[in-house]
């Protein structure tokens, strides 16, 4: 089953507009420790709005720890792009049904260490005078092509 992970979150809006994407596709979400926020913060519940009783989500103080619990996942690594990486487009990507999507902090996005050892790396093409989309965005974006592309559109 394909997850999504937000390594480091940091804005509490983004990560319930991600979590109620991630109950309206049934799709996993993990967060990565340390939050920029509360797991009670108001602005997280209210970005969720009534949907957080259906996110089906797990809490790691790590991503060694979330790693050493998917050992047979396949880490996609999203990156901008803009380090000198070389990443597939999003929709040119083959998903595997044990994909973990990981996004980065909004501020800083994903580690070197990280891209680097990931299975696969994929970038939202982008042609105006922007670093990178929104975190939640971005989010939609590559899981609902990633659903596409598996199949699991239709009756998920």
């Amino acid at each position: 089953m394909i997850e999504v992970v937000l390594f480091e979150p940091e804005i509490p809006q983004n990560t319930g507009s991600v979590a109620r994407l991630c109950a309206a596709t049934k799709t996993p979400l993990h967060l990565v420790k340390p939050l920029g926020f509360s797991l009670e913060d108001r602005y997280l519940k209210r970005a969720g709005l009534d949907y957080w009783p259906h996110v089906n989500l797990s809490v790691w103080e790590s991503f060694d720890d979330f790693r050493a619990a998917r050992p047979g996942s396949r880490v996609v690594a999203t990156t901008a792009g803009n380090r000198g990486h070389v990443a597939a487009a999003y929709h040119e990507l083959a998903y595997g049904p044990d994909d973990a999507l990981v996004f980065g902090t909004e501020s800083r996005g994903l580690p070197e260490a990280l891209i680097e050892a990931a299975g696969a790396r994929v970038r939202i093409p982008i042609w105006g005078q922007v670093r990178s989309l929104n975190l939640a965005n971005a989010a939609s974006v590559v899981l609902y092509e990633a659903l596409r592309r598996r199949g699991e559109l239709d009756g998920k």
